[in-house]
């Protein structure tokens, strides 16, 4: 039913039940693509207003977030072991012997480590002391179409040394800065190692609780989100450790054979750097690189670098595939992209979990989502190439 406007003398008619615009049209008036564009554009801005509130939560409890994705990372390293001693033992005993052994295991690499060290520095001290005697001879009259001087170098020692007098009360303002972050890195070691008592003992206990908290309508699905995102956790977990112990293996054994000094330290330098996507690994070795450079002069410094390049491509290939599977089916421009947003936000820290937190997230999403058939290649292609003559339009159109 059309109603006349009042005072309208023009004629313009309204239909019933029409509603207005913000400038007085109707949404009629408005184009179908404006209309979706706005509706998707306050979706988003309502999403990206909620992901930046959990961020802004989290960081107000950083320390307790740490804590617990550390207990997690303990939980899931170490659930199979427990389980083991389980099956002949009290689980809360089995529990205790566990978190013994791994200890035990950690403590160990560090004592080898400092042995190893502590062994080989005096022969260590001369090595590097004619290693950099080559460098700087190399620098000085070497083929390279920029010269270095022994004075050059010295000179520079000499400004690095009067700029840390100058600057030492600076840096020992920060290093007393600092003190509360070794206090804060403790309380959340100690918060983790008690969470992690708890996952590992009762674990199973405290996920059905939770659930039982929920409405029934609601139980299988967080049952399965639950799921989803535990398996892939561990599974990425677990898989990063057993990668990064062969990358150290492996680097242990061609700085052995290249005759590497510390080549241990060097070596649980590359395991540690694994748990960094992409970059931690590959950067550890270039430092083995400069130790054996310095060292064994640039032929052994080049054999390094090639078994790193060797390593990185053993690994990408074959370890990852065989040992990930499809735990972490993420493509490998979104992990990096994943380690540069971490390690924007967060530093080393945010380095090592994004990837983790992208793999959760995904593969909750993927459990719950049921997508529409997939698109095959050739039936986009049409739709990106340029469209060449008028016909062509035509018939798209």
């Amino acid at each position: 039913m059309a109603e006349q406007i009042p005072g309208g003398g023009s004629g313009v008619r309204r239909v019933a039940g029409q509603r207005r615009g913000p400038t007085g049209g109707t949404e009629e008036n408005v184009p179908q693509w404006l209309k979706t564009s706005a509706g998707t554009t306050w979706r988003l801005l309502v999403l990206l207003v909620g992901v930046g509130v959990v961020f802004y939560a989290t960081s107000q409890v950083k320390l307790l977030f740490i804590a617990v994705f550390i207990a997690l990372v303990l939980t899931a390293v170490l659930r199979p072991l427990v389980d083991i001693y389980a099956k002949v033992m009290p689980r809360p005993l089995a529990t205790a012997l566990g978190l013994l052994s791994g200890f035990l295991v950690l403590s160990g690499l560090i004592f080898y480590v400092g042995y190893s060290v502590a062994t080989q520095w005096t022969a260590l001290s001369a090595q590097f002391g004619d290693g950099i005697d080559q460098i700087v001879d190399f620098l000085e009259d070497g083929p390279l179409p920029v010269t270095i001087t022994n004075d050059q170098i010295g000179e520079w020692i000499d400004t690095g040394r009067q700029w840390i007098q100058d600057h030492a009360g600076d840096i020992a303002g920060q290093a007393a800065s600092q003190a509360g972050s070794v206090v804060e890195v403790f309380t959340a070691l100690a918060l983790a190692l008690f969470c992690a008592i708890f996952f590992l003992a009762r674990g199973q206990e405290m996920w059905t609780w939770f659930l039982n908290q929920l409405p029934s309508r609601v139980r299988p699905t967080w049952l399965t989100a639950g799921g989803a995102g535990w398996y892939t956790f561990s599974g990425y977990t677990r898989g990063t450790v057993i990668i990064a112990v062969t990358d150290g293996i492996l680097a242990f054994v061609l700085l052995s054979i290249v005759g590497v000094p510390l080549a241990a330290p060097l070596a649980v330098l590359v395991l540690i750097g694994a748990f960094i996507p992409l970059i931690g690994a590959p950067a550890a070795m270039v430092i083995a690189m400069i130790v054996a450079l310095a060292a064994n002069g640039p032929i052994q410094a080049a054999v390094v670098g090639i078994g790193i390049a060797l390593i990185g491509q053993f690994e990408g290939h074959v370890l990852q595939p065989l040992v990930m599977g499809k735990q972490v089916s993420l493509h490998p421009v979104v992990v990096a992209l994943a380690v540069t947003a971490g390690t924007l936000s967060a530093g080393i820290l945010g380095a090592v979990i994004a990837v983790p937190l992208v793999s959760v997230v995904w593969a909750v999403y993927s459990r719950l989502h049921t997508p529409d058939p997939p698109m095959e290649p050739e039936e986009t292609e049409g739709h990106t190439r340029p469209v060449e003559d008028e016909d062509e339009v035509a018939e798209q159109a």
